[in-house]
């Protein structure tokens, strides 16, 4: 029996196309169209519902159709039920609110299905109790001794102690098995049957990473790191099987569709090959998608990048694919040199122009990772010494992140076409975020200074 979540996504699936995919910031789609008098039957009729148009009046409505994928109708109860018919499926929504499908623009999707079936996600959890509670729950199901994973998926602000959970908490629970917890791309915390398993001797840190200190400066357990460091060490863990796969990319997608995700925009990632896109794949051959994916391509070795772009898209045009699997260009990573550089030099800059000047004259899309505002101008006069040389305006380009973008830096990037995926820090991280940039946080990030940009006038 599906829920009247699943049965309704199934009808908004085919409203998301390319265009909506590629667009800069997490989006709403939706669709307010009157009842023709010569309607056919619906193939999908929801009822006794509260229908968010959000159109121009934001308008409250009852009811919604759908024939063959597309949303024909939606009015009052009694109009909508003059299009059932004897094979028309029919859902009462019991006055719950139907939304149009959300639209994530930057998700790494693709590469947190791959491990989702065997890993332990804190989801919903709102306690530190829950959260070892689940830890216990997930050691009693597998095996002894096999590792338990906590892959990101979580903040310290969901609990309501608003902390991390400590190194004796998670033993306490779980004191025979190698756990890994990771908080975003900066935190990790290791048991110590987990740095045994994993060669690393107790008084020894992992490269990259620093020991977390107390307020009298002792270490806490956690470590500190960024991400390459971070990524490298996880590349050392089990590897779950293309079984786990395809049964993990199933899982998460559906745990995306509960919490009302329809699409996304993946922007690749770290460690994530070509072969590992075929769970993707199998379940997009097999009509199984259940949520849109505009995917790209990230660069995963140095100094090759524009061979390897060049190579991985010989048989791989730019917008290959259908309404639920398209291929979206390269990034968020164009170069390694180049990624989190604030301060690139002239050799780093002209390796990154010329895989920028390929991916134009291809019409390809090109996201970048950017975090630093301040720094953004070095990036912009890139752009703009390409559009000068091979048009970018209409090509999708975007940047990701840019929490303190300046309003300046954000005319210059509509005067490019050049879109922002924002993600909020501020959510996720603002103690963290607020004790390094201080009162700058007072404006991130500036949305409606985004909304009421102005082109930059030559």
């Amino acid at each position: 029996m599906k829920s009247v979540v699943t049965i309704v996504q199934e009808g908004l699936r085919a409203l998301h196309n390319a265009a909506s995919l590629g667009g800069a910031a997490a989006a709403l789609l939706c669709a307010t169209i009157t009842v023709p008098a010569s309607a056919q039957e619906a193939d999908l009729v929801v009822i006794h519902a509260k229908v968010a148009t959000l159109d121009g009046g934001s308008r409250i409505e009852e009811a919604l159709a759908v024939r063959r994928g597309h949303i024909t109708a939606i009015g009052n109860d009694a109009a909508i039920q003059a299009l059932i018919g004897s094979r028309t499926q029919v859902v009462d929504a019991g006055r719950r609110t139907v939304i149009p499908g959300l639209i994530d623009s930057h998700m790494h999707a693709v590469r947190a299905g791959l491990s989702y079936s065997v890993e332990v996600n804190w989801i919903d959890a709102r306690t530190i109790a829950e959260a070892m509670s689940r830890l216990r729950t997930a050691a009693h199901r597998s095996r002894p001794g096999a590792w338990l994973v906590i892959a990101g998926g979580w903040t310290e602000q969901q609990f309501e102690e608003r902390r991390r959970p400590t190194l004796q908490e998670v033993l306490t629970a779980v004191p025979e098995q190698p756990v890994w917890i990771q908080l975003f791309y900066s935190g990790l915390l290791l048991t110590p049957k987990a740095r045994e398993s994993l060669g690393i001797a107790a008084d020894a840190l992992p490269p990259k990473m620093t020991a977390q200190l107390d307020a009298q400066g002792n270490p806490t357990g956690w470590l500190e790191s960024e991400i390459t460091g971070l990524s490298s060490l996880f590349d050392r863990l089990p590897k779950p099987t293309p079984q786990d796969n395809v049964a993990g990319t199933r899982q998460f997608f559906a745990e995306l569709n509960r919490l009302g995700i329809t699409g996304v925009v993946d922007p690749g990632g770290f460690s994530l090959y070509p072969s590992q896109y075929r769970a993707l794949q199998q379940l997009w051959r097999e009509h199984a998608l259940t949520v849109r994916v505009a995917f790209s391509l990230f660069a995963q070795n140095a100094d090759s990048e524009l061979a390897d772009f060049k190579n991985m898209t010989q048989l791989l045009p730019m917008g290959f694919g259908d309404d639920m699997l398209k291929f979206n260009g390269i990034g968020e990573r164009v170069t390694l040199a180049m990624y989190n550089n604030d301060a690139p030099d002239a050799t780093t800059q002209e390796k990154f122009y010329e895989v920028l000047q390929w991916a134009a004259r291809q019409g390809m899309a090109v996201t970048i990772h950017w975090v630093d505002g301040k720094s953004l101008p070095v990036l912009l006069d890139i752009y703009e010494r390409l559009n000068r040389e091979v048009a970018i305006t209409d090509l999708s380009w975007s940047i990701a992140h840019l929490d303190d973008v300046s309003a300046q830096s954000l005319a210059r990037m509509k005067s490019l076409g050049i879109g922002w995926t924002m993600q909020d820090s501020m959510y996720f991280a603002g103690d963290r975020v607020r004790a390094a940039r201080g009162d700058a946080v007072l404006h991130m990030p500036p949305l409606m200074t985004a909304v009421r940009a102005d082109r930059v006038r030559s």
